[in-house]
């Protein structure tokens, strides 16, 4: 039984080292004459959300932020985020300070954070499904 083992190894070894000599048949098919050639083009992609955010440099976008991005400033995460949400959109900084039902402290942090914030016109890249409160980032 050894004996039968040993030569049926040989036997395999030798039939699979003829694979690895001289070339291979898919090696050897040239399928360039099928192809058309091609041309690439030079031009540089842009994307839109990086445009925006190279914009708002670091800011609270007031129109196009979600309530996550508030979290960066005291006080404001989630319900002074949401009423600012909720009122959008803005043609200024200063229109912030003219939500209805704000409380005085509200105003107050509004007023000392103006800084932070900037306007820039809402867009659909940072708007995904105009879902500003749960913007699916988890």
């Amino acid at each position: 039984m050894k004996r039968f083992a040993s030569i049926l190894a040989a036997v395999l070894m030798t039939i699979s080292a003829w694979g690895f000599s001289g070339i291979n048949s898919a090696q050897a098919g040239n399928l360039s004459v099928f192809t058309m050639q091609s041309s690439p083009i030079f031009a540089a992609r842009r994307n839109a959300a990086d445009d925006k955010l190279g914009e708002i440099k670091g800011k609270v976008d007031l129109n196009n932020s979600d309530v996550r991005d508030f979290r960066s400033l005291r006080g404001f995460y989630p319900n002074l985020a949401s009423k600012i949400i909720q009122n959008a959109p803005y043609t200024n900084v200063e229109d912030v300070l003219n939500i209805p039902s704000l409380s005085e402290k509200q105003q107050e942090r509004l007023q000392a954070n103006l800084e932070n914030f900037v306007v820039t016109e809402a867009s659909d890249v940072m708007n995904a499904g105009y879902d500003r409160y749960n913007p699916g980032v988890y």
